[in-house]
């Protein structure tokens, strides 16, 4: 297992307000920036801050669609991480 990505991916959903972007994103199949800054409170720019910090590490992804932004959860990332915690058990 590659450690930076390990921590990458630990440190981007260690912030409480990444991982409230990142459960919210769970439970739909996409969201949009909007949706989180309402989800937040947070204005836009300290939620575009959070989404880079959560793309960069490979736990969401990206996908921009004319002006739409759409974030999913990288299942990939998320088996890898989970395959991670498993050999620590």
């Amino acid at each position: 297992m590659d450690a930076i990505m390990i921590e990458k991916a630990a440190n981007a959903i260690a912030d409480k307000h990444r991982l409230s972007i990142l459960l919210a994103a769970s439970r739909q199949s996409a969201i949009q920036c909007c949706e989180i800054t309402e989800l937040t409170g947070l204005s836009q720019p300290t939620v575009s801050h959070h989404i880079k910090i959560l793309v960069d590490s490979g736990v969401l992804i990206y996908d921009k669609t004319g002006r739409t932004v759409q974030l999913t959860i990288n299942k990939e990332m998320m088996k890898y991480l989970s395959s991670f915690f498993d050999k620590l058990s």
